[in-house]
């Protein structure tokens, strides 16, 4: 048993993972607006008690436009949706760097990337796209569900442009 998973691979890969995705399309039908996770002095707990929930959780995203754009996975959903719209460093905001350096197609580092005025009016500019976009989430406690789920989430939402699995 990894991580206290009950569920073996054949299991996971039958029932659970597509349980969590039929979750995963409900919540998608009731989606709400990215905006709100960047409003000025809204932190996390305003935003947890605006959605009904007492505390933050570990869980699986999607962010759509009209369709899927990117799922990410966190022990924090709320708070790592708030980071994607008001970060302000290359591993807070990680969607909009990596939208931004699509389109500057440059080859700075990261740092130097986030001090240049040209990247950061991009960077800036993809938050606040993101900004207008929806989210919606699933709960998921154990990490091993978790982690599948992202992947598994990823191929059937076909979020292929932004999804990446390759370590740093």
């Amino acid at each position: 048993m990894v991580d206290a998973c009950m569920h073996d691979f054949a299991t996971l890969a039958s029932r659970v993972l597509p349980g969590h995705m039929h979750r995963l399309e409900d919540a998608m039908r009731a989606a709400f607006r990215l905006h709100e996770f960047s409003v000025p002095g809204v932190g996390v707990r305003a935003l947890l008690r605006q959605h009904g929930r007492r505390e933050d959780f570990s869980g699986c995203y999607v962010v759509m436009a009209e369709h899927p754009v990117y799922v990410g996975i966190s022990r924090g959903v709320f708070k790592r949706l708030r980071q994607h719209v008001t970060g302000r460093t290359h591993s807070d905001a990680t969607l909009a760097y990596r939208m931004a350096e699509e389109d500057m197609n440059h080859s700075m580092t990261r740092a130097r990337a986030m001090a240049n005025p040209e990247f950061l009016a991009v960077f800036h500019a993809k938050r606040d796209y993101l900004c207008g976009l929806r989210a919606a989430a699933v709960e998921i406690a154990n990490p091993v569900e978790l982690h599948l789920f992202e992947v598994y989430a990823a191929l059937a939402l076909g979020t292929s442009t932004w999804n990446t699995f390759r370590t740093h």
